[in-house]
């Protein structure tokens, strides 16, 4: 648990993702990070009264809860901020015209308990794509969610249950002051910087979704006031910012590491080109026939270099873990990122709690990756 809670400490915010074909992002994060661990001891860490908060980071994540005041102001601009958008005029016309019905479900919460949308007495089912496909009662509740009205939290099928603050969030939290908007911006920037090492304003902004021009004017505070350093990096065309006394280090963990397309080390796709010069993009929602490298593609880094990506699903049935592609990047060593990449594929379905590795004969990794996990 000491482990996990640096983990999550130093990563600030673990996106939260439906897609479950090797495991959902959450979980993933970690194991990136430490290995083998017990995957409900990070659900525990959630929850009523629990360490850990859902809510809007960087998108749905689990934040600590301390933090909770550092987001009021986002909680603020849901439900009152007018600024012409489209996205505000549609959020403004489902509150008007469901009015009564946001203030039921409240009440029935209160009265109830914690629910799920489908649990409510009324959940007025629908169908639909995307966001038309969630019943009313879902989408009111992420309405209330998103204004603060509502808490919430995930159980272990993912599905999120809703209850009133004062009964998730701890009561030392919600009594803290609430910061200004400029205070919770800096302090946020200022966490991201922690969090990422070293990033341009634009990639400290993007790590809690703060928009590009107060994030620029709150940076500049930041380096005022001491808080953080400006710094010139060879090939970057914007300057960079770090924590005072931070240093680059050379890596010393000598394993791969499997990286979900979620984790805050590559989510920022243009960061992740100027950093390791490797081009990302998440392929789920491109038609099968248009994607280059698969389905759910998880990059592998070795050392400080991203040097392999595979196309990864959990079979839980056939007790495997299917490589149903292996990529190599141009220059990187083929049979010590084979070598490396077998050993951290076992790893993972071991986890996973599968029997086997199954490599399939796509990409220009696939052979070497075969002949390297035939050995394992």
């Amino acid at each position: 648990m000491r482990h996990l809670r640096s983990a999550v400490a130093k990563v600030g915010t673990l996106q939260l993702d439906a897609i479950n074909v090797v495991e959902r992002t959450q979980y993933l994060v970690p194991f990136s990070r430490i290995g083998a661990y017990d995957r409900m001891r990070l659900q525990t860490l959630s929850g009523p009264g629990g360490e850990l908060l859902e809510y809007w980071g960087h998108a749905a994540s689990l934040v600590p809860a301390a933090w909770e005041p550092l987001f009021r102001w986002r909680m603020a601009e849901f439900a009152e901020v007018e600024d012409g958008t489209k996205w505000r005029r549609y959020w403004n016309d489902f509150k008007a015209e469901h009015g009564d019905y946001l203030e039921a479900i409240l009440a029935e919460v209160r009265e109830r308990g914690p629910l799920t949308a489908g649990e409510l007495a009324d959940p007025r089912r629908r169908d639909g794509e995307w966001w038309d496909r969630r019943s009313l009662g879902r989408q009111a509740m992420e309405v209330l969610f998103a204004e603060g009205r509502l808490a919430g939290w995930r159980g272990p099928n993912f599905e999120r249950r809703y209850d009133l603050p004062e009964r998730v969030v701890p009561a030392a939290v919600l009594a803290s002051p609430t910061p200004s908007v400029d205070d919770a911006h800096r302090q946020l920037l200022l966490l991201a910087a922690r969090s990422q090492g070293i990033g341009t304003v634009r990639d400290l902004a993007d790590y809690y979704r703060i928009k590009l021009r107060p994030a620029t004017a709150r940076v500049a505070e930041l380096v005022d006031a001491g808080d953080l350093d400006h710094v010139e990096v060879e090939g970057w065309r914007q300057p960079g910012y770090v924590v005072p006394g931070a240093r680059p280090r050379r890596p010393t963990r000598e394993d791969a590491a499997l990286l979900t397309p979620f984790d805050s080390l590559i989510w920022e796709r243009a960061r992740t080109t100027r950093l390791f010069g490797f081009d990302y993009r998440i392929e789920v929602y491109t038609p099968a026939a248009k994607r280059t490298f698969g389905y759910y593609v998880l990059p592998m880094l070795l050392g400080d270099e991203l040097v392999a990506r595979f196309d990864l699903k959990a079979d839980r049935s056939g007790r495997t873990l299917l490589v149903q592609a292996a990529h190599i990047e141009a220059d990187a060593d083929r049979g010590a990122v084979a070598t490396a990449a077998s050993s951290e594929l076992g790893r993972l379905a071991t986890w996973l709690g599968l029997d086997a590795v199954d490599v399939k004969p796509r990409g220009d990794l696939a052979p070497a990756l075969a002949s390297a996990v035939s050995r394992v």
